[in-house]
């Protein structure tokens, strides 16, 4: 358990200034993210019709950058797929 969130915060800020992850990294952490999803149970949704509204959200997190912007952006990137995962834990 997290008991500093303020002390992760700023590591994952410094690791991201610091490292720079490729297209096929960013990928792959997309990747990882969705087999976690398939792991506990919570991807695919049961009735597609009511995944729709996080299919939108992902697509246009992923729309939002292109390969170059993608390093830019990583930090929202993460962020918002934490917060889909977060959604349908919660459903």
């Amino acid at each position: 358990m997290i008991t500093n969130p303020e002390i992760v915060k700023k590591f994952e800020d410094n690791f991201i200034k610091k490292e720079r992850l490729s297209y096929q990294q960013s990928l792959d952490i997309v990747e990882s993210l969705w087999a976690e999803g398939v792991a506990l149970g919570v991807l695919p949704p049961k009735e597609h019709s009511i995944g729709i509204d996080i299919d939108i959200r992902i697509a246009s997190i992923l729309n939002s950058c292109s390969e170059k912007s993608c390093q830019k952006y990583h930090a929202q990137i993460k962020t918002g797929f934490l917060k889909i995962f977060e959604d349908l834990m919660k459903s």
